[in-house]
């Protein structure tokens, strides 16, 4: 029997078969116009979830497209907060009720506020199952010092998914469940490289804000010129700390150093074939998709234990770890994969054999599994005649 239709028993001698419209599932998110983990994965899922014939997902985006004048405020640092979070509201009041479960990605702090909340609180005035997918690193402190606001919210979610086992036990940490299911690395776009030998050619791709510790990552590469003057390092993103680190990379009179800006979406596959050692040197942080996708394409990562690092970084296994804000630690790392060949390229075999697990054909089910449940909970369907 095909599983898109289900049995429900009449009475006590009758049964009748009825074919299960799909599953609606609505994902508040941002759109890839506001480019960063949470709207990469919510893209990955919504195209990974097109092939399942029993659901049909759709995303709401915190960044709507609006039209005319509004198009305009958005352009306005300020005025763009406003003027989203109040277009958002009104479509969730609208847009809700068509839909069965409400799928919520959600960051720390003030943002936590601004849509997650509200979408939570809408959601389950509608009476709709939801979701809550908590998506930062910085759980612990927010959770610290916004428990009062933060843990009624969450706790009226039906079910906290997290991208990984470290925000798990965060949350266990302040009696709250979730469950992990790992963001999904696209394997397919990414081709994997032996890099033979390996260049001291580097990449650092993380946002330009104090929490991903650019500075240090700069700093460790000062001295691997010292060692290496050939070497280059392209610094992607972008963030209000971007003017500062340009000036640190003249103090520190680095040479082959390329700060990018943002780096479209659809290039990122290219800029990692481009390279031969990713640097990342965060203070906090949960599953970096960077991570994954360097797994994928073939990088060596060198990268501070940083939160959820240690959880899918194993040292001297599938990568290096040194301790936070520690740049001599991270330049010793990087040049011992230069001048350690047979590690680096051991390094990356694994790591690649290790972002298997996060590849859609294994994440799949698990999505499946808690949209059924929610959808379908596994009391049995009957009507008493």
């Amino acid at each position: 029997m095909d599983g898109s239709y289900r049995s429900y028993s009449i009475g006590n001698n009758a049964s009748v078969m009825r074919k299960e419209r799909p599953i609606r599932v609505c994902h508040i998110a941002p759109s890839l116009d506001q480019l960063g983990g949470q709207s990469i994965q919510a893209a990955r899922l919504l195209e990974g979830l097109r092939e399942a014939p029993d659901v049909e997902a759709e995303l709401l985006p915190i960044n709507p497209s609006l039209p005319g004048p509004l198009r305009h405020l958005q352009r306005i640092k300020y005025a763009r907060t406003v003027v989203n979070t109040l277009a958002t509201l009104i479509l969730l009041i609208v847009r809700l009720p068509r839909y069965d479960i409400v799928q919520v990605y959600a960051a720390s702090y003030f943002s936590f506020l601004l849509t997650p909340a509200p979408a939570v609180l809408i959601a389950k005035l509608y009476g709709k199952r939801v979701i809550l997918h908590y998506h930062s690193g910085e759980a612990e402190d927010h959770l610290s010092h916004w428990y009062w606001m933060a843990a009624p919210v969450i706790r009226l979610a039906d079910v906290v998914i997290a991208p990984s086992s470290y925000l798990v036990d965060v949350f266990a940490r302040f009696g709250l469940r979730a469950q992990a299911i790992f963001n999904i690395a696209a394997l397919d776009k990414y081709w994997f490289r032996g890099r033979s030998p390996l260049r001291p050619v580097f990449f650092t791709s993380r946002s330009h804000e104090p929490l991903y510790n650019v500075p240090c990552v700069l700093r460790a590469f000062e001295l691997i010129q010292r060692r290496y003057p050939e070497a280059l390092l392209t610094v992607g993103g972008d963030g209000g700390e971007r003017r500062r680190l340009e000036q640190l990379a003249r103090e520190l009179k680095l040479r082959n150093t390329t700060f990018t800006g943002l780096i479209p979406f659809d290039r990122m596959p290219a800029v990692y074939d481009a390279h031969d050692i990713y640097l990342m040197a965060t203070d906090i942080d949960n599953m970096p998709n960077s991570i994954t996708e360097c797994f994928a394409a073939g990088l060596p990562v060198v990268t501070t234990n940083a939160g959820g690092v240690p959880y899918i970084v194993r040292h001297e296994e599938t990568g290096l770890m040194v301790g936070r804000d520690n740049h001599e630690a991270l330049a010793a790392n990087a040049i011992r994969l230069l001048e350690d060949q047979e590690l680096a390229a051991a390094i990356a075999r694994r790591a690649r054999e290790e972002c298997a697990q996060y590849a859609w054909p294994q994440i799949k089910g698990q999505w499946l599994a808690v949209y059924r449940e929610l959808a379908h909970p596994r009391e049995r369907h009957e009507w008493d005649l």
